[in-house]
């Protein structure tokens, strides 16, 4: 019973954005939906954390299939914890929704997208699957794109055209080394993998997968020379949508970071310095570029790549209080 309740928090705002988009013109009725289901969402995700900080860790195979064959959905502190997160950033983004939204945007669909793209994070947290990963990482992009270019303004336009394109970019270095992975392996399940990368004998390609996840991800992160979409854009959307993506969407790429390089790859000396070279001169892009600007929301974008340079810090580091470090800076700046 509580392996099906692990997928509560994807399938609520699942519901929700299909009620919504059969309410398509009754933006009353879209804005009750979307506080509500978000609320419901918040509910089912703090259970779901209790459960599992009490517990431990729980896991669902999907179609009852036996893991590493099955689409795995696992439920361990970091995931929920993340999952808990973007929930309460959702729910106090709805809220904001229902009253500070103009009814235009609400009728281009954009309660239904958001829901989608609170769906598709909460997914991506949860997998246990690295292709299931990259669908979910698909579903945010779509989405995303989609609340950006709502309202079909100029600057918005411009501002998606960059963001799409190198998210595009980032998902064929992501599926590459997805292909790669495979090709070693044989398999996609993050626990599996964990254990057959020990007997790879080629190091050397180890190496090369992992850089190709690096670049996936850093795309998606906004990381040092990658990260100029992001000031580009994040400041022409909406402030519903510019508070999501600040708060959560950036944040994802610095997870599967986390995720892919404590558990499938172990980092290397030359991986770590690496990632200390790409967030110093993050960090440094994100000061500087803050320094000059006089719009407060060309300002926040660059504040958020160099918070993500420190995260990025913390996983190069790779010791348990760094790590903590770059958890606590996610939990502060979503």
């Amino acid at each position: 019973m509580m392996g099906n309740f692990i997928l509560a928090p994807v399938f609520i705002h699942l519901l929700i954005a299909i009620f919504q988009l059969i309410a398509w013109r009754k933006t009353v009725t879209q804005r009750i939906l979307s506080v509500g289901g978000a609320l419901g969402a918040l509910v089912a995700a703090s259970l779901l954390f209790r459960k599992v900080y009490l517990h431990g860790t729980f896991t669902v195979n999907a179609s009852n299939w036996e893991a590493p064959f099955a689409i795995v959905f696992v439920a361990d502190l970091l995931g929920v914890t993340m999952v808990l997160l973007t929930s309460i950033a959702a729910f106090a983004v709805s809220i904001f929704s229902a009253t500070g939204l103009s009814r235009q945007r609400m009728l281009y669909g954009y309660f239904p997208i958001f829901h989608f793209l609170v769906m598709g994070l909460n997914g991506a947290f949860l997998t246990g699957d690295i292709f299931n990963l990259y669908v979910w990482f698909e579903v945010i992009i779509i989405s995303s794109f989609v609340l950006m270019t709502l309202g079909g303004r100029k600057t918005q336009l411009e501002g998606a055209l960059k963001y799409m394109s190198m998210n595009i970019l980032a998902s064929m270095f992501f599926l590459t080394g997805i292909g790669i992975l495979y090709g070693m392996t044989g398999s996609l399940n993050m626990a599996d993998l964990a254990i057959k990368m020990h007997d790879v004998q080629n190091r050397s390609l180890v190496g090369i997968t992992s850089v190709f996840f690096i670049l996936g991800f850093g795309i998606k992160s906004a990381v040092f020379p990658l990260y100029f979409w992001l000031p580009s854009s994040y400041h022409t959307p909406p402030s519903a949508v510019a508070a999501t993506f600040g708060g959560l969407l950036t944040k994802v790429g610095i997870y599967a970071i986390l995720r892919v390089n404590s558990l499938i790859f172990i980092p290397d000396n030359f991986t770590r310095n690496l990632l200390m070279v790409i967030a110093v001169l993050t960090i440094l892009t994100g000061t500087f570029g803050a320094l000059n600007k006089t719009s407060i929301r060309r300002l926040f974008s660059y504040l958020i790549v160099c918070h993500i340079g420190f995260m990025v810090g913390g996983i190069a580091m790779f010791s348990k209080l760094a790590l903590m470090g770059t958890l606590f800076t996610w939990c502060t700046t979503s």
